[in-house]
């Protein structure tokens, strides 16, 4: 039996190459992962990595949890649907929106029309131990943001349920093996990824 060398079995698995025809846009909750397997993939697939809370910020020159403060939850998820709509126009890749974006239909339909939606689905205390020691997440600055966590995810779930596409997410799977399953997903779907040879 032919033994394979681990380090050329790397080599081949990393020249693997994609054509991504639609942009995939990450939705879930906070903490389940979106911008870390996002840029992941993209770098794997060789695309564009885009943020759309980075983008918001980048224009506002504040932090989210700043516009929230300053400007109200209303003002930031308008600004929100703006710059979704403007990466979906822009060449396909791969786009992490916030955890609340998903929750607008007109954001659902532009994802819909121009692009495909991927679910991160993590279970709640999975994303309890990522989420619990940053003081970044405006919606859990309460006396229990557990419990708030709890109620965010029992809304919300059934939205996310409505993405095309879902990657269940496990505590054991690091960001390259999440990724790699994001990718084996997408290219379930011929009309999001295909692989090419050569």
């Amino acid at each position: 039996m032919q033994k394979i060398d681990p380090s050329t079995a790397d080599i081949r698995r990393q020249t693997r190459r994609y054509r991504l025809k639609k942009t995939v846009a990450f939705v879930g909750m906070m903490g389940s992962g979106k911008t870390a397997v996002g840029r992941a993939v993209a770098l794997k697939l060789d695309v564009a990595f885009r943020d759309s809370d980075a983008e918001i910020e980048a224009a506002a020159n504040l932090s989210v949890p700043e516009i929230f403060q300053r400007d109200g939850e209303v003002f930031f998820r308008k600004r929100e649907t703006e710059v979704i709509r403007r990466l979906l126009e822009s060449q396909s890749g791969i786009l992490s929106t916030g955890g609340g974006a998903y929750l607008a239909e007109v954001n659902r339909v532009n994802i819909n029309q121009k692009g495909v939606a991927l679910w991160l689905d993590a279970p709640l205390d999975l994303l309890w131990n990522r989420v619990r020691h940053k003081d970044t997440r405006p919606l859990l600055r309460t006396a229990n943001p557990r419990a708030t966590l709890a109620e965010i995810f029992a809304v919300r779930t059934p939205i996310y349920q409505q993405a095309e596409l879902r990657v269940a997410c496990a505590p054991d799977l690091s960001i390259d093996e999440m990724a790699e399953r994001v990718i084996e997903t997408l290219l379930t779907r011929p009309d999001v990824l295909e692989e090419v040879n050569g």
